[in-house]
């Protein structure tokens, strides 16, 4: 598996997103287990998750605590594996998403994660998502005093904007590490912060990078540039996707969700799909 880094932690230029193991949808935990075994299998070192993905109100973090079973009950060594979760983001169990990105709040959700997680400290913490109702960078403080505090190895940032971005960056003391933003076929309006990103040297991390898990079915049909490069190269159009993401820059590693292992292990070898710079043009060009 090609790598990039995360700070100064080399991961998998691929990574897994949990997300759809959790939420409405929810296939039974042997499959979401097996597809997290699939990919570690397949090289991975990036698995993406965060307190919000749950459904009911009483079980929040159930990602996280399902990621760290599925880590625990791996045969193999998963000391490189590096796992990213995120607060701020809240479900009240009614279907719901809403923000709290008060520090008190970020600070109780980061204790508990690791508690969940069943680490001493967090790899990457990443603030979900702005809160209108908080100073910005107050929320982002919050982050920092958890950094200098040891209980996160590394800061970054969720659906943030290139002012964001750099706010963070300063509040963090030139210490943010990554941003993690939708971006797809479907979804290009984060390629501002991708590029700035790329600029600072900061990891960039596409979520939902086939356009959501509803559409991920329909990549090749929908853009049918996606659809005949991946018959040409004999792949799914998934795989094209994400290797036109990684062409888009060095920073870029997307983090595609999955909770089926032949999804997983497809996404993973995306990193061996080379594609030609018209390939590549045809794509950016598919509307």
């Amino acid at each position: 598996m090609q790598t990039r880094t995360i700070g100064d932690i080399p991961v998998s230029a691929i990574g897994l997103g949990g997300m759809p193991m959790s939420i409405e949808g929810r296939p039974d935990e042997s499959r979401s287990i097996a597809a997290i075994h699939a990919a570690l299998d397949e090289g991975v070192t990036l698995i993406d998750t965060a307190d919000a993905y749950h459904i009911h109100a009483d079980e929040v973090g159930h990602n996280e605590s399902l990621i760290a079973r599925a880590l625990a009950s791996y045969g193999g060594d998963t000391s490189e594996v590096l796992v990213a979760t995120k607060g701020g983001h809240v479900r009240p169990g009614d279907g719901s998403w809403t923000v709290d990105g008060s520090p008190e709040h970020i600070k109780q959700a980061a204790d508990a994660s690791l508690k969940r997680l069943g680490v001493d400290v967090i790899g990457l913490y990443q603030f979900h998502r702005p809160d209108p109702t908080v100073p910005y960078e107050e929320s982002v403080g919050a982050v920092r005093d958890l950094l200098d505090a040891g209980k996160i190895r590394m800061a970054g940032i969720s659906n943030a904007n290139p002012e964001q971005i750099r706010s963070a960056n300063e509040v963090l003391g030139g210490r943010l590490v990554s941003v993690q933003n939708q971006f797809s076929p479907l979804f290009r309006s984060s390629e501002p912060e991708l590029d700035l990103c790329a600029e600072l040297g900061i990891a960039f991390l596409p979520w939902a990078p086939f356009g959501g898990s509803s559409r991920a079915g329909e990549l090749g049909s929908r853009f049918s540039a996606f659809g005949e490069v991946a018959q040409a190269h004999g792949v799914s159009p998934q795989q094209v996707c994400l290797a036109w993401m990684l062409a888009k820059a060095p920073v870029v590693i997307p983090i595609p969700g999955s909770s089926r292992p032949e999804s997983a292990r497809d996404s993973a070898r995306a990193v061996d799909l080379k594609l030609s710079a018209d390939e590549l043009a045809r794509l950016d060009a598919a509307k």
